[in-house]
């Protein structure tokens, strides 16, 4: 599931660096088939980010996200830098 201001986010990143689209999309595929594979690096957030987790586009770049186990729905928040998207 993917909010508007998620998309809007997603599509000005993927713009600014081409060279991710393709690791971004099976980072999203491998996302959505297995949310626990060793690969994304999924992990909790805590301080102002808890309840909040983030998967690894590659060393550099993340996705945070809503992580809804329970629903299986994950919801992408926002998507950037290490730096960009730990930001409180």
């Amino acid at each position: 599931m993917f909010t508007e201001r998620y998309n809007r986010r997603a599509a000005r990143f993927l713009h600014r660096h081409s060279e991710l689209r393709e690791p971004y999309r099976k980072t999203l595929l491998l996302l959505e088939a297995n949310p626990r594979h060793p690969s994304l690096r999924l992990h909790a957030l805590r301080g102002k980010l808890s309840g909040l987790h983030s998967v690894s586009i590659n060393l550099s770049w993340r996705i945070t996200l809503e992580l809804l186990i329970d629903g299986q729905n994950i919801i992408p928040i926002d998507i950037g830098s290490h730096d960009t998207v730990y930001r409180p």
